[in-house]
């Protein structure tokens, strides 16, 4: 395989092709990514949702539809738990543009997200102006977008965008980071035509207990969930998933869009969904049934 590495979005990606990608393949994939970014990142001044942020208004992205249907359901099932809102919650903490890491005050977001912010297949408009956040999915929706660049190029190619991936063709082993030793894993995945997401507490992490998953509704950091992964046939849902399964109800989201997962607890206790396929190097403490249809 090819490999070629680059830094976007503030993570780093590598993507591997069976043959050197093409130039043009090449700059599609980058200008796909600065679109994003341009139209999503928090963190950058002269984004659209900052922008929203400052004035309210409209924003025009192709993704938005997508997105904001995820995080409709994704609300719903974790009782509001998780809000594309939640930007400022994450500000107040200090995980902001300027990286200060300093934290204030939590804040709750606005429970009536909903009714804030409508949307369409390629727009959002906001009542007021709110600091719009898609970390819960974003990234995975963009290992998608990438893919879907790079569909013309032929043989086996792997996505990876800051540890969120996508396989297409031979068949990948990955492994399960250890949330608290990245020298270990608890587990391996093997992946053909599929994608991989996980989220943990010891990325994106600062001070005393801060780290990027909140609970929208209080503005705090979780405490009881350390790491999650999940599996699906396309990114932006193993991602979302991997950020519900932090909450209540997350489980039970997976169940119903046939996502499998695996989950530990800051107590070392480990979950997996009952079909899930990894190869745990750690004994479960229990297997989480399916809801009943």
């Amino acid at each position: 395989m090819v490999v070629w590495r680059f830094e976007a979005i503030g993570t780093r990606w590598e993507i591997d092709s069976s043959a050197e990608l093409p130039a043009d393949a090449r700059a599609a994939v980058t200008a796909t990514i600065d679109r994003f970014d341009r139209e999503w990142s928090r963190f950058r001044a002269d984004s659209l949702v900052t922008r929203l942020s400052v004035d309210g208004g409209s924003l025009t992205a192709a993704d938005a539809g997508a997105m904001l249907d995820a995080y409709r359901e994704l609300s719903e099932a974790t009782a509001g738990a998780v809000n594309p809102l939640v930007g400022e919650s994450l500000n107040a903490l200090g995980y902001d543009a300027d990286y200060t890491l300093v934290p204030r005050e939590p804040r709750a977001a606005p429970t009536d997200w909903m009714q804030r912010l409508d949307w369409s297949t390629d727009r959002a408009t906001l009542s007021a102006p709110a600091l719009i956040d898609v970390g819960a999915l974003g990234k995975g929706r963009l290992v998608d977008r990438v893919m879907e660049v790079l569909e013309p190029v032929s043989g086996d190619l792997v996505v990876d965008g800051g540890g969120d991936l996508r396989v297409r063709g031979a068949a990948v082993r990955v492994g399960l980071e250890h949330p608290y030793d990245a020298t270990k894993a608890i587990g391996v995945v093997t992946l053909r035509d599929a994608a991989l997401c996980a989220s943990a507490v010891n990325r994106r992490a600062w001070g005393d207990g801060l780290h990027h998953v909140l609970d929208a509704r209080t503005g705090v950091p979780v405490r009881t969930w350390a790491a999650t992964w999940a599996i699906a046939r396309d990114a932006m849902s193993a991602d979302a998933v991997a950020t519900a399964l932090f909450f209540d109800g997350g489980p039970e989201l997976a169940a119903s869009w046939g996502i499998e997962w695996v989950r530990m607890a800051t107590d070392g206790r480990v979950e997996r969904s009952p079909g899930c396929p990894a190869e745990l190097f750690i004994a479960t403490d229990r297997t989480r049934p399916a809801p009943p249809k």
